[in-house]
């Protein structure tokens, strides 16, 4: 049975940076009950705390900040990159144990966007980018969802069980 990797605030966990969740979402439930999700927050598995305070990647890229060239900041202007990468690290040790290729992640999150990010400037402008760990994911050969996109997911499982 196909696993996938899925952000836990999207499966109605407390765990976003205002302590809130999102979902729960029928497909992701129904996953769930197969036996199917390993869930992850990646900001939470990195160490930080919730609630806190918000983060933002100057210029949205994720890829950037795993090769050292960008930070991850808040919105107080802490430096939270080492946190961020940290939970990367831990969301690409559950793909490798259980042999993940798919991954729900949230959307526009600076850990999980998958296609758009905020721009730094905390001021709600989204750009084109990804979250840090969407880009690691992405670069492990992960195809990485969003909450809007399950159904497209569903389609890509159902026709590699026929």
């Amino acid at each position: 049975m196909e696993r996938i990797l899925v952000s836990q605030c999207l499966l109605g966990m407390p765990v976003r940076y205002d302590g809130g969740a999102h979902g729960p979402f029928d497909l992701l439930q129904q996953w769930r009950r197969e036996g199917r999700v390993v869930s992850v927050c990646p900001e939470v598995a990195g160490g930080l705390p919730t609630p806190r305070p918000p983060a933002e990647i100057p210029t949205g890229q994720g890829g950037e900040v795993l090769a050292g060239k960008l930070p991850v900041v808040t919105i107080e202007g802490v430096d939270v990159t080492a946190a961020f990468v940290a939970g990367a690290e831990q969301a690409l040790r559950l793909v490798h144990e259980h042999g993940i290729r798919f991954a729900v992640l949230k959307a526009r999150s600076p850990s999980c966007g998958n296609r758009e990010t905020y721009d730094g400037s905390f001021s709600g402008v989204r750009i084109a980018g990804e979250g840090v760990t969407a880009a690691a994911l992405r670069l492990a050969g992960v195809q990485v969802f969003n909450e809007t996109e399950l159904a497209q997911l569903n389609q890509l499982l159902s026709a590699q069980r026929r």
